[in-house]
């Protein structure tokens, strides 16, 4: 009680003396803080558990329990979120976007902290994803509830969420510039250039942070030996229609994943079946485990020789026949594996394995053209143009991918290719699929609308809160005098015709009986039922408001009723629709 009066007073000081757009960017600096602890935090107990595992004397490198680390991290995510927390998994990115659109920006205050638990607990034991969605969601969540705190409204929420995703991205990969894009880009699609300034601030806070705390011990960094070669263009080229080609099947296995798992119901056997599937993939192909910027950095500096120590199978991989088809089939796996760990009930994003496959690709492409060509391709500046491309394709996020590929490079030595490969990937990509991964299953069930505001205010009206209940209502068995009562005393010009069944069977309107409602002895003889005619359509309250106005258009109706269930709920009027649209119309623009 005390401390809300104490917040109370500070929120009365602060409307006085403080202007609003300031203050964001004041909250910006304690979001971005928050978001690098926290990224610092979960790098930092991932590590731990990893390093418990590995040097356990039950795990030594060929040891059978290494296989099923992962399945055992899945499974407790399960147990956590489903039965303990209720709380669902899935794509944390997309979550943020349901929540700008359809949730007003308000996340759950346990996000705050969830996600971390369960991504260390997954990541940690070798689940096939990336630390980077599940921050950025802390990060995110941080931003919102802090906004709700501070009663800010749903504009100045939204930034603050793009904060939190900044200062996390900023955060994990001390990449100050790429977290500013990828929140942009990402996240606050459609908002205006002065959502930059608080952004900018959040990202330097979290990777102060970051730097303070861990100094360069990032996720990943690679300094450039190597200069670009304007030379091997061609060669860019070549790998970057690569890239959009494996950015495509990265995301169609994804879905095909999806739909194929999520049939299991039951989610502890889903997360047990998906980890022994899990465990089968890494038993073929250990580089899979776990995020791969190990594997990664393995590549850059040309040691491939050590990705393939831990297979079961002892085969030359010294000799390219060999190395090549194993490689291929970690790129073939790799996008199955990413996709069986996050559906089967695993908690991560899919961040890390399109960099992962990005980096193998570029690599596999280097080595291949220097096994049968004369060409010297530099192995490093291939595998980090290659993890730009898959990212920029995969994400749908071309800045981002160019800008943190850059940042964690120390320079803009590749500056061109980044550009070249993550255009070219990024319009290969569009040709096929349309939308993002974190947007497609949003906009197929209308609950967000990329690069439309009139569409994401539509959208944003809620169903429910513009039905019309005060409509009067008469039985189909009551005769017309009954009726001509109701219209003396009523407002409006529909009435609805409702049997005791609470079920809607007709509407009657003011010009159905204008011409007969003057006769007497016809308003004591006519039943309501012989006079009543359909309604043109009907809608549910669980509609989508795009639904509705396709069903206004069809129909050419002014006045919809609304039914669930058979029962008779009320109507929704074009017209208060129109109004309801025009008061967030201006609400916005006044913001």
């Amino acid at each position: 009680m005390k401390f809300n009066q104490i917040l109370l007073n500070f929120l009365i000081w602060r409307v006085k003396h403080i202007k609003t757009q300031n203050f964001a960017m004041i909250l910006s600096i304690v979001i971005g803080a928050f978001a690098g602890l926290a990224a610092v935090t979960l790098k930092e107990t991932v590590h731990l558990i990893q390093h418990f595992l590995m040097n356990s004397k039950h795990a030594e490198v060929n040891s059978y329990l290494i296989y099923f680390y992962p399945m055992i991290g899945i499974v407790a995510t399960v147990f956590i979120t489903r039965y303990y927390w209720k709380e669902k998994q899935g794509h944390g990115i997309t979550d943020i976007l349901y929540t700008i659109s359809q949730k007003s920006s308000v996340m759950q205050g346990a996000k705050m902290y969830s996600r971390m638990i369960t991504s260390a607990i997954t990541v940690g034991f070798g689940g096939s994803v990336g630390l980077e969605a599940p921050i950025v969601v802390t990060g995110s969540a941080i931003g919102s509830n802090i906004a709700r705190i501070m009663h800010l409204d749903y504009k100045n929420r939204t930034i603050l969420i793009g904060c939190g995703a900044a200062g996390a991205i900023a955060g994990i990969f001390n990449s100050p510039i790429a977290g500013v894009i990828f929140s942009s880009e990402v996240i606050l699609v459609g908002l205006g250039f002065a959502t930059f300034i608080p952004l900018l601030i959040a990202a330097v806070s979290g990777s102060l942070v970051s730097m303070y705390l861990h100094g360069d011990d990032v996720l990943f960094s690679y300094v450039l030996k190597d200069p670009f070669g304007a030379a091997n263009t061609p060669y860019y080229i070549l790998l970057v229609v690569l890239c959009g080609l494996i950015s495509v099947y990265f995301t169609r296995f994804t879905y095909f994943v999806d739909e194929k798992i999520t049939k299991i119901k039951n989610y502890a056997l889903r997360g047990i079946i998906g980890g022994l599937l899990l465990a089968i993939i890494i038993f073929f192909f250990p580089p899979i485990y776990g995020e791969g910027y190990d594997t990664i950095k393995l590549l850059l500096n040309a040691n491939e020789s050590e990705i393939v120590f831990q297979s079961f199978f002892q085969l030359n991989y010294s000799n390219p026949l060999v190395f090549l088809p194993f490689m291929l089939g970690v790129i073939f796996f790799k996008p199955i594996a990413s996709s069986l760990t996050i559906e089967s009930g695993g908690s991560g994003g899919i961040f890390a394995p399109s960099l992962f496959l990005g980096g193998v690709v570029g690599f596999i492409f280097a080595f291949s053209v220097n096994y049968v060509s004369p060409e010297s391709l530099s192995f490093s500046n291939f595998t980090l143009v290659g993890m730009c491309g898959v990212m920029s394709g995969v994400l749908h996020a071309p800045l981002t991918a160019i800008f943190l590929i850059a940042e964690i490079t120390g320079g803009y030595t590749l500056f061109v290719p980044l550009m070249l490969v993550s255009a070219i990937s990024f319009s290969t990509i569009s040709y096929f699929e349309k939308y993002s991964i974190y947007t497609k299953r949003l906009i197929e069930r209308d609950e967000y609308i990329p690069h439309d505001k009139d569409k994401q205010l539509l959208i944003g009206i809620k169903l429910k809160k513009v039905i019309e209940k005060d409509l009067v209502s008469v039985k189909p068995y009551h005769k017309l005098s009954d009726l001509v009562k109701v219209v003396r005393t009523s407002q409006r010009n529909i009435f609805p015709v409702v049997d005791d069944a609470g079920q809607l069977v007709g509407i009657i309107t003011l010009d159905d009986i204008r011409d007969i409602m003057f006769d007497e002895k016809s308003r004591d003889e006519i039943v309501i039922s012989t006079i009543m005619s359909d309604p043109p359509a009907s809608i549910s309250s669980k509609d989508s408001m795009q639904s509705v106005m396709k069903t206004f258009e069809i129909s050419g109706a002014w006045n919809l009723p609304v039914i669930d269930e058979g029962k008779y709920i009320g109507f929704v009027s074009k017209s208060r629709i129109f109004n309801t649209y025009r008061t967030k119309l201006k609400k916005d623009r006044a913001e």
